[in-house]
Order: C-alpha cells, then sequence, then structure tokens
C-alpha cells in the first residue's frame, strides 16, 4: 500500500487524515464483487454529474454509500474490542498521534 496503515490495520492515511479500511475477515470474492460494485458506482456518479442529473446522482451515491458499508469502510464498525471509529479524524489528534509523528 502507498499510504502508511496504522499498526492495528484499521486505518490507512492520507494527508494526515485517518480512513478506514475494508474489513480483513471478508471473503476474497466477495470483496472483488464489492468492490467492482464500488467502481461501477463511482462511474455512475461521474456520468451523472456530468449529465446534470440529480436523481441519477443521488442513486449512485447511495450505492456507492452501500458498497462501502458492505465492505466496512462506513457504517458500524468491523473490530470487536470496543474501540471508537476514528475514520476521517487528523491523525494527530487520535491516539495513533505518536504512531504517525514517528513516520
Amino acid at each position: 500500500m502507498r499510504h502508511p496503515v496504522t499498526p492495528d490495520g484499521r486505518y490507512f492515511v492520507v494527508r494526515g487524515r485517518l480512513w478506514r479500511l475494508s474489513n480483513p475477515a471478508l471473503p476474497e470474492d466477495r470483496r472483488a464483487a464489492l468492490i467492482k460494485q464500488l467502481m461501477a458506482a463511482r462511474r455512475a456518479v461521474g456520468t451523472a454529474l456530468r449529465a446534470g442529473d440529480d436523481d441519477a446522482l443521488r442513486s449512485a451515491r447511495a450505492a456507492v454509500d452501500e458498497a462501502k458499508v458492505a465492505l466496512g469502510e462506513r457504517g458500524p464498525v468491523w473490530w470487536t474490542d470496543g474501540a471508537p471509529d476514528l475514520n476521517r479524524r487528523m491523525a494527530a489528534n487520535t491516539p495513533y498521534a505518536e504512531w504517525f509523528a514517528a513516520l
């Protein structure tokens, strides 16, 4: 991966911000199908934006969200130790601050 991943494997960091990784427990065939679904939905977002079609844009964005939730990148966390979700937070303002500063 070209972006640093937190030691617990829950997030990767882009420009100092944490982004939740997909659930590593997903079977590879299911992960591949969900990624294919996600990419199609992202293409649909672009198509709707270029066409100025608000209804299609809402639908496409909902499909992106659905795929991301199924992958574990949004929605309920996939870990079970009770740790909070720090998705989209600045790493320097989280328990990962020391790890991030050492990169």
